[in-house]
């Protein structure tokens, strides 16, 4: 089964819902900026990173950044895939927090995290609106705050 968020960021007051209720949860912590994984991560992490008053960062599919990146690939189920980031978006004193859709497998999360670490940028947590549980992605990230607002445990 697809699980799809478009029926609940189509509706504004559930949307707003959601980004108020993330900014609730975060604006405490110490973000310098919130990194959204391509694609659908930037329809979340833009206007947190907004409300928050932090810098949103991309993490994108590859090829699709113009300056100086650096990639991590990570299998999916039907092959293999990478993301990559501006090797000038990130510095040590940076505390990023990684948002994305949907934690599945872990597979495109971990990737991220990796670039973050490389590029010696800490990593406060990862925000998903949607965490599937049986897939173990939460498993994959071990050591690292998760947050998910929606969990289905099976199929």
């Amino acid at each position: 089964m697809f699980r799809d968020i478009t029926t609940l960021i189509k509706d504004p007051k559930l949307f707003r819902g959601i980004i108020d209720d993330l900014f609730e949860h975060y604006r405490k912590m110490d973000i310098t900026d919130v990194l959204g994984i391509d694609a659908r991560g930037f329809i979340i992490g833009a206007p947190l990173a907004y409300k928050m008053g932090v810098g949103f960062l991309l993490a994108r599919k590859i090829g699709k950044l113009p300056a100086k990146k650096i990639q991590e690939s990570y299998q999916l189920e039907y092959g293999d895939e990478g993301i990559e980031v501006h090797e000038d978006a990130i510095s040590k004193d940076r505390k990023i927090l990684i948002v994305d859709d949907l934690l599945a497998t872990g597979g495109t999360a971990l990737a991220a995290a990796k670039l973050v670490e490389r590029l010696n940028g800490m990593i406060v947590g990862f925000t998903f609106l949607v965490e599937l549980s049986y897939l173990g992605g939460r498993e994959k990230l071990a050591g690292y705050d998760i947050l998910s607002l929606c969990k289905y445990s099976s199929e």
